[in-house]
């Protein structure tokens, strides 16, 4: 290794680099990473379980089975992804229970919002239509307004929206 680094400019003594390098093979090192850090362990959770690497499942795998309630969370989760994706509106009254059964206080605010509008929630689950074009619309006409913010009058932005439209 001294003879590589000399020639790049390094000036010290081969017994220098010797004894860091003895340093370094006798110190003791830890072996086990450190923990995955908290936005990981989200994306992880929220993601499908098929795209996951390899890695990123045995990762979650662990920490699911050192912490019981991110496993409790991650099932939770998991089974709420399937309800929206599959349209199974019809599983949210059982979907709640398991979470009121389970201690999860960050899952107790959103069923307790759930419960508010129980019936809309199944419709918007179950049934195929949604507001996504009138929210697309809505977001257009936004994005118009913030880009004339200051220039022009009511009438200048009502043709826009118009003609845009």
């Amino acid at each position: 290794m001294w003879e590589e680094i000399v020639p790049l400019g390094y000036k010290g003594s081969y017994q220098r680099v010797r004894a860091y390098l003895h340093d370094r093979r006798t110190s003791p090192q830890s072996v086990t990473a450190g923990p995955p850090s908290p936005r990981s362990v989200a994306k992880w959770i929220l993601r499908r379980p098929d795209t996951l690497t390899e890695t990123e499942q045995l990762q979650l795998k662990a920490v699911r089975t050192y912490c019981s309630e991110l496993d409790a969370l991650t099932g939770h989760v998991r089974s709420f992804a399937t309800m929206l994706t599959e349209r199974q509106g019809e599983r949210l009254p059982d979907w709640l229970d398991a979470v009121r059964q389970d201690d999860l206080p960050s899952l107790y605010t959103l069923a307790a919002g759930i419960d508010r509008d129980r019936d809309a929630v199944i419709a918007g689950l179950t049934l195929p239509w949604n507001s996504g074009v009138v929210e697309g619309h809505v977001n257009r006409i936004k994005m118009l307004k913030r880009q004339m913010f200051g220039r022009a009058g009511f009438q200048l932005l009502r043709k826009r929206v118009l003609l845009a439209g």
